[in-house]
């Protein structure tokens, strides 16, 4: 189990997202669940977090930061709360009103799926739908070189 409330497997494992089905998670809007398959060509920072994580309250304004700055370029930030009330995820969500895709898994899925284990996990799939980097935690000093390996996948064709 967990230390928020799930069970997940210790690692990340190797992934080809960009071909896998439907994840089944729901959109925070109700719409339909999300096929990252739909991103094919074009960077992924897939990003699992929760209200109640700290450094996901400094993840956020940076996402959008890079959303601004890159997605013009072929990135796509895609997030997944674990929230289990999506009353707590709104909340948050109010705060920050990202303008990035915002997925709802409150049974944790999704996360297992991917063997998330801290938060917030941030996968980094390149245009091939290929994992290049994982990140596990975030902190301001983290920032530059995560912009840093964006930029790298980004400027790969």
């Amino acid at each position: 189990m967990s230390r928020f409330g799930y069970s997940f497997a210790p690692a990340i494992a190797s992934l080809a997202l960009l071909g896998a089905p439907s994840f089944g998670a729901m959109a925070s809007t109700g719409a339909a669940p999300l096929d990252l398959a739909q991103y094919r060509g074009r960077v992924v920072y897939l990003d699992f977090w929760a209200s109640w994580c700290g450094p996901c309250k400094q993840s956020f304004p940076w996402m959008e930061a890079m959303k601004d700055a890159y997605a013009a370029k072929g990135l796509a930030i895609v997030a997944v709360d674990l929230d289990r009330h999506k009353s707590d995820a709104k909340r948050f969500l109010s705060r920050f009103h990202p303008g990035f895709d915002v997925l709802y898994d409150p049974k944790g899925s999704l996360a297992e799926r991917y063997k998330v284990n801290a938060m917030p996990t941030s996968l980094v799939i390149d245009r091939s739908g290929k994992l290049r980097y994982t990140h596990v935690g975030f902190t301001p000093a983290d920032a530059e070189a995560y912009e840093h390996q964006v930029e790298q996948l980004l400027s790969e064709k």
